[in-house]
């Protein structure tokens, strides 16, 4: 049942993607209502594969590679759902779920198998500190996307070049809003997701901090965020800069996520 929902949910994310990218092509009402029809099933089918995967384990599912890419890939697709829901925005899916697809198809090329918990991930934490950071993780990929738009936009706007895709994407306005909220919402979430992590470091292995890969990654790609937050609060960092710092922060996060498991071994490569 575990491996049906997970290929269901993976078949719906690549029609989804299939039609929201032909969406932008040609963005017909019916072909949009559609996209979001099949992108919500295929959540729902990956909330169940989610939960029977938790309840087969005993724990929260995010333990190694498999399950981390699938989560995040779930995480994206609940906080995109929810960010169309608030604007309407349909085009956003062209540049949110392709991602979510990569994610959910990357996780396959890591074994699925359901191995026992190393003795320092039986903690309360694994919940909260996993939990926030992918949520945290899902809110900087939606600003990536909406960053994409945002430089499409800009570029066409100035070079003069307002064809058929210029009509599709939403304003400046309403991207670099986007790209606010998701810094709002998403830089407290990954604070809260490192201060977590550092607790349950102590108690795991009676350190808060030990400058393992993980959190020295971890606390650099804090620090572009906090920068990018503290930019925007301040000096009024807006439009082509913060889309710029956006797409740069993630492609940092991302390393910290996939790069530093894979190249940097330490206290929390997955095995």
């Amino acid at each position: 049942m575990n491996a049906l929902f997970f290929y269901l949910t993976l078949g719906l994310y690549f029609v989804a993607t299939v039609a929201y990218l032909v969406y932008l092509v040609k963005p017909q009402q019916a072909l949009g209502s559609a996209a979001r029809w099949i992108i919500s099933t295929g959540f729902l089918t990956h909330c169940a594969f989610t939960f029977d995967r938790y309840l087969e384990a005993g724990h929260t599912p995010i333990t190694n590679l498999h399950e981390s890419f699938s989560f995040f890939s779930l995480a994206l697709v609940g906080i995109f759902i929810a960010f169309d829901r608030r604007y309407k925005l349909v085009v956003l899916g062209s540049f949110v779920t392709p991602l979510a697809l990569v994610l959910m198809g990357v996780s396959t090329l890591f074994p699925a198998n359901i191995a026992p918990l190393n003795p320092a991930l039986k903690s309360k934490w694994l919940f909260f500190h996993t939990t926030m950071a992918f949520l945290g993780y899902a809110m900087f990929g939606i600003a990536f996307g909406a960053a994409i738009m945002y430089l499409i936009q800009s570029h066409m706007l100035k070079n003069r070049k307002l064809g058929a895709m210029f009509q599709r994407l939403p304003s400046l306005d309403t991207l670099d809003d986007i790209n606010y909220r998701c810094l709002t919402f998403g830089f407290p979430l990954l604070t809260f997701a490192i201060i977590a992590g550092a607790i349950w470091a102590e108690t795991a292995w009676g350190t808060y901090w030990s400058w393992d890969p993980k959190e020295t990654w971890s606390l650099i790609t804090w620090f572009v965020y906090a920068a990018l937050l503290h930019g925007r609060l301040t000096t009024g960092w807006r439009g082509r800069k913060a889309a710029i710092l956006s797409i740069v922060g993630f492609c940092i996060l991302l390393f910290t996520f996939i790069g530093v498991n894979l190249l940097l071994p330490g206290l929390h490569s997955y095995k």
